[in-house]
């Protein structure tokens, strides 16, 4: 069996330093080393991994053959009705999601839900999650009613849980784009603006861990607040993140 969590660690490491080239060789070798001990388990993981490296990195053609072994071994390793093949799902329609491919993307959003709503506890963070990625796609299909009860599931999950606020937060944006799209910044004004104030409170929660993720989410949300004419946010959140970054570098 391959060293699963050490790579992995290592991989997060090398995305800490922006070295994605790494990452990308990171896994292939130890892709072709499980394959060689028989580790299925291992190569299924690994190939999640590569679906949101090359999503990230914008490689289409890397993408499509990471989402294509590792849907092909979710059957092989009987995950059709597990939580690790939901993952698969969720990870390869994101996939398709992110390259315009939002038709493609839905059924596979629907066969993770399915098993989410089944094997997962009521109120796990990972529901709120498929709810905003499922729902990113359904705006892109225009299905606007559908998509904004995936985000009030979402947000109803983040609400209840300790430390939700900023996964909530991006919900809000995401509400704001919805209203936006729907009927237009001008019809929409005031809605985006109850939403960008929900996700400012959020953001400035007291007490907020500022960890590598919230600068992450901070990162996330500074430019939807420029571009809804916020800048003043937009530039104390890129200081936030700067901050925690800064900080790490001295550790």
């Amino acid at each position: 069996m391959i060293p699963l969590n050490r790579i992995l660690e290592k991989e997060d490491q090398l995305f800490a330093d922006g070295d994605f080239a790494g990452a990308g060789r990171l896994l292939q070798y130890w892709i072709e080393e499980a394959r060689m001990a028989g580790d299925t388990v291992g190569r299924f993981h690994l190939h999640n991994e590569q679906m949101g490296l090359y999503r990230k990195t914008g490689k289409r053609e890397e993408a499509m053959a990471a989402v294509q072994a590792g849907l092909a071994l979710i059957p092989e390793l009987g995950y059709e009705d597990t939580v690790s093949g939901a993952t698969g799902y969720l990870n390869a329609a994101t996939v398709y999601k992110h390259f315009g491919m939002a038709e493609q993307a839905l059924p596979l959003y629907e066969k993770a839900m399915a098993i989410y709503h089944v094997r997962l506890e009521e109120g796990d963070t990972r529901k709120a999650g498929l709810c905003n990625n499922m729902a990113l796609a359904l705006m892109d299909l225009k299905r606007f009613s559908e998509a904004e009860a995936l985000y009030e599931e979402a947000l109803a999950v983040m609400d209840a849980v300790p430390d939700g606020q900023l996964d909530a937060a991006i919900t809000w944006l995401n509400l704001a784009d919805l209203a936006c799209a729907k009927d237009g910044y001008d019809a929409a004004k005031s809605r985006i603006e109850t939403c960008l104030a929900k996700a400012e409170a959020l953001l400035n929660t007291e007490g907020l861990l500022q960890t590598n993720y919230a600068a992450f989410v901070y990162e996330k949300c500074a430019p939807v607040f420029g571009y809804y004419y916020r800048k003043d946010i937009q530039e104390e959140l890129e200081e936030k993140a700067r901050k925690i970054h800064e900080r790490k570098r001295t550790v």
